[in-house]
């Protein structure tokens, strides 16, 4: 695993993951961890050749097991169930934004917590059949991300070309390798091309170079210490000001926010907050932040990036 820092901090009442912070105990949480598991199974969104699976082995230095799973429900269900020791699913892309469904996911899972976050560099790639050419391309499959972040490539190149959404740009590449049709290309990592037995049509289609994407680490087990902190509450969006500022007073500061429609009523939503600081967060701090409001800690992690 990356050389990440963890420094151990007693957590108390403050962090309780099932029910919100406030009026939580010691007793009621789970033994806190002060170092990753060796040799670890991490169950990720598959198959073979995603930039989940490359986040993955990045965090995790290549040690351990790696266990492709056709959803992110699923991967995170393994960490849940103990079939796997950690997942790692997406969370934040610099051009397409939260990966909405995924937010999703975290906020309904009460059985998990973030324990690590790693940022890559996203570099996609046009690929098809050999002989294939970008002139012969009629349909595009890839992740919606994928799709979003080529969207201006393909706009200028391959105006005509039409798209078709996969569970991940490794799927795409695995199903164009099937049809074995030229007018059918995969937007994927590079390295799903050797993968799957296609060609490199173009290189670096995404918008820009600056591309990248945040992964989270889950596991059922808790870690102590950390720069980074991850909350969730649920409130009026004429609200959520208020919990910022009183997040900010505690001495942290706001890394990202997302929101999510909380489905009772319009205006209502439930907000994801990642806090960071410099020299850690603090039981103090989480103390603070879950005072006087529902919210959820979910997790206290240090970031890796490549």
């Amino acid at each position: 695993m990356k050389n990440i820092k963890i420094t151990a901090v007693s957590f108390t009442a403050a962090v309780l993951m099932l029910s919100g912070c406030a009026g939580s105990t010691a007793s009621t949480l789970p033994p806190a961890a002060v170092s990753f598991v060796e040799n670890a199974s991490v169950s990720y969104l598959g198959p073979e050749g995603t930039y989940t699976e490359e986040a993955a082995k990045y965090f995790f230095e290549s040690k351990g097991s790696f266990i492709p799973k056709a959803t992110v429900d699923e991967a995170i269900q393994d960490a849940v169930s103990g079939a796997a020791d950690y997942a790692v699913i997406p969370q934040e892309n610099t051009l397409g934004g939260a990966v909405t469904n995924y937010v999703d996911a975290l906020l309904a899972c009460d059985d998990v917590y973030v324990t690590g976050e790693v940022i890559i560099p996203i570099s996609q790639t046009l690929m098809g059949i050999p002989g294939a050419a970008v002139s012969d391309i009629r349909t595009v499959c890839s992740h919606a991300q994928g799709i979003k972040q080529s969207e201006q490539w393909r706009s200028e190149n391959m105006p005509d070309a039409v798209t078709e959404e996969k569970s991940s740009t490794a799927a795409a590449a695995a199903y164009v390798a099937e049809q074995q049709d030229k007018s059918i290309a995969a937007v994927a990592a590079p390295g799903a091309a050797e993968l799957y037995g296609l060609e490199v049509l173009a290189e670096n289609v995404q918008i820009t170079d600056a591309n990248k994407t945040r992964f989270y680490v889950l596991s059922k087990q808790r870690m102590t210490g950390g720069t980074n902190a991850v909350f969730a509450v649920t409130c009026e969006a004429n609200k959520i000001d208020d919990v910022i500022v009183d997040i900010h007073n505690t001495g942290v500061e706001l890394v990202t926010i997302h929101d999510r429609p909380e489905g009772s009523k319009l205006g209502k939503y439930n907000y994801i907050i990642e806090v960071e600081s410099s020299g850690g967060i603090t039981e103090k701090q989480i103390e603070n932040i879950c005072a006087d409001r529902e919210i959820r800690f979910l997790g206290s992690f240090s970031v890796v990036s490549k």
